[in-house]
């Protein structure tokens, strides 16, 4: 495939100008740009759904959810994964970023690992992938041999798979089973995927890891309460949390989270159900970690 002939390689005529422009005015064309990133990825929700539940599946099964890139694209991928823990209190480890070129490549670009299919095996090798495992490959080009040889070999390990790209059609949406590829148009700065292509892989990522967690009991309404409280600013918001989710005052959010080491979730079931902390666990674990599910048991 001619890489010049990709549409995240071409010229964008609405930016023709650039080096000419105010700074406003260069500014605002950026904006401009990045306005239509949404709507881009909104025409894919469909696929990325897909890729939500299979992640979840994965997840549930005893699997990863693994990341693989290189460039912009592998850092994405190693940034929502690195996020994870922290949010949702999974282990390091489950959520896993791969950047062609190992963990150096996020700071400084390794020339030529993107160009090697069997790099991007022997990666996955080298995380002893399981069939229960969900790869996720990354690449703005869609045609990164890195990221091709990845999904090959994924799909042929009995992995469920998923491709993000930026054009349309392309060789790694091939290569999985479910293919997401919002179409941002030529970028800003000629060639530049860091920018609308950049920011639509990240909001991709941003859902497709934040809706398998939902899925999984990692949220209640629409609050983060397996996060992990480690230093002021999360015990105060854990303390909100539980403030917010049960009406009650923050005196009793506060010995709630101190009776369970902290943990959001089994404070507000404690606060909701009346449960001490041993017996709101113990609920919690019989409902795989659905506080909602246990919430509904305690009320019978």
């Amino acid at each position: 495939m001619d890489l010049g002939a990709l549409i995240s390689e071409t010229r964008n005529a609405d930016t023709m100008d650039l080096d000419s422009l105010s700074t406003l005015e260069m500014v605002t064309k950026f904006n401009d740009q990045d306005a239509t990133v949404a709507a881009a990825v909104r025409r894919t929700l469909p696929q990325v759904a897909q890729a939500v539940d299979a992640a979840a599946a994965s997840l549930q099964e005893g699997g990863r959810l693994i990341y693989m890139g290189a460039g912009t694209s592998g850092r994405l991928g190693v940034l929502d994964a690195s996020e994870c823990p922290p949010t949702f209190g999974v282990p390091h480890g489950l959520v896993v970023g791969v950047i062609a070129g190992g963990p150096g490549a996020l700071l400084k670009a390794v020339e030529g690992a993107e160009d090697d299919e069997q790099l991007g095996v022997s990666d996955l090798q080298a995380l002893k992938l399981t069939p229960q495992d969900m790869v996720v490959g990354l690449a703005a080009s869609g045609r990164t041999p890195y990221v091709i040889g990845a999904l090959r070999f994924a799909r042929q390990s009995g992995c469920r798979t998923a491709a993000i790209s930026c054009n349309p059609d392309s060789p790694i949406a091939h290569e999985a089973a479910i293919a997401i590829s919002p179409v941002v148009g030529p970028e800003t700065l000629t060639g530049s995927t860091r920018l609308k292509s950049g920011t639509a892989q990240k909001l991709v990522l941003n859902m497709i890891s934040t809706g398998a967690m939902v899925k999984i009991g990692k949220v209640y309404q629409n609050l983060m309460v397996d996060m992990q409280a480690t230093n002021v600013k999360l015990v105060d918001r854990a303390c909100r949390m539980v403030c917010q989710a049960t009406g009650c005052e923050r005196e009793e959010a506060e010995r709630a989270l101190r009776q369970t080491a902290y943990e959001v979730k089994t404070a507000i079931l404690m606060v909701l159900s009346g449960l001490d902390a041993t017996k709101a666990a113990t609920l919690l674990a019989e409902h795989g970690g659905f506080l909602r599910a246990a919430l509904q048991a305690s009320m019978r």
